[in-house]
């Protein structure tokens, strides 16, 4: 099928089903005497948006960065779709992994950070055209086919041409997104996304992902302050504190009747 007849939904991603998709087996993550993640237990299923919420410092992030391998643990081990993610299995036991095998899975999962962290020197169109081109091996006009659609669906047609410090804050968010989805990874890690932007801007990247959740089939998995987009677009709701999840259930749940009182005092500060 051609791109032109492809729908968003198969441009973003390829279909999901269901099956497990992370898994986080007995995780435990420290900065020196810090224990950020405390033995996690953690899975995701596929085509699921997951939102993890909690204080500062209460070890969402360090999830999403382990998944990126920006982080290692320091016990446990992490699947992504059945692989394992920073080991490896060599004559039957585990080992830590190579850099080619991380590499691998790695192309099965994208993220868009607080920094927008667009390469400078590159306009728009390349700058989500690069990746799959090098990485995936896609052709040039394959990845630009596929980087102008993304760009369609982000509401960016126009700055096609233009590089990132002629685009608004929240414009060169909405590039990151497109470059993150021009890899076809499954799942789509988001962290504090709106963060870094002022807030007139927070809107319309808010409303670029909602879109995405709602017509595509990706796997989220999302770390927010913004409560009223975790309760649209969230099937699961995760409270963290001290490296645990305390809480977990449906949004409607989660943010009518927290049953944790930790979960209460936390949405009383922020909502």
């Amino acid at each position: 099928m051609s791109a032109e007849n492809k729908s968003p939904k198969e441009t973003a991603n390829p279909a999901t089903d269901g099956s497990e998709l992370i898994r986080f087996d007995g995780v435990t993550k420290r900065f020196g005497s810090n224990v950020v993640l405390d033995h996690m237990d953690f899975t995701v299923s596929s085509g699921k948006h997951v939102t993890l919420i909690g204080p500062s410092g209460s070890g969402k992030t360090t999830i999403l960065r382990l998944l990126m391998t920006l982080l290692k643990p320091e016990e446990g081990t992490i699947k992504v779709a059945g692989d394992y993610l920073t080991h490896e299995e060599q004559n039957g036991k585990l080992v830590p992994a190579g850099e080619k095998h991380i590499r691998e899975v790695r192309k099965k999962i994208g993220m868009v950070f607080q920094q927008f962290n667009l390469f400078p020197n590159m306009g728009v169109l390349r700058n989500i055209t690069e990746a799959p081109v090098h990485v995936l091996g896609l052709s040039k006009d394959e990845a630009e086919e596929r980087a102008r659609e993304l760009l369609e669906m982000v509401g960016l047609t126009e700055h096609i041409d233009k590089y990132p410090t002629q685009l608004s804050g929240g414009q060169q968010q909405r590039v990151a997104i497109a470059r993150a989805l021009a890899m076809r990874p499954q799942v789509l890690l988001l962290d504090e996304v709106t963060s870094a932007l002022d807030p007139e801007l927070v809107a319309g990247v808010l409303d670029v992902l909602r879109d995405i959740a709602h017509t595509t089939d990706i796997t989220m998995l999302v770390v927010t302050h913004e409560m009223n987009f975790a309760r649209d677009i969230s099937d699961d709701v995760l409270m963290f504190d001290a490296g645990r999840v305390i809480e977990s259930g449906p949004p409607e749940k989660i943010f009518s009747e927290p049953e944790h009182e930790r979960t209460r005092e936390f949405l009383s500060a922020v909502l």
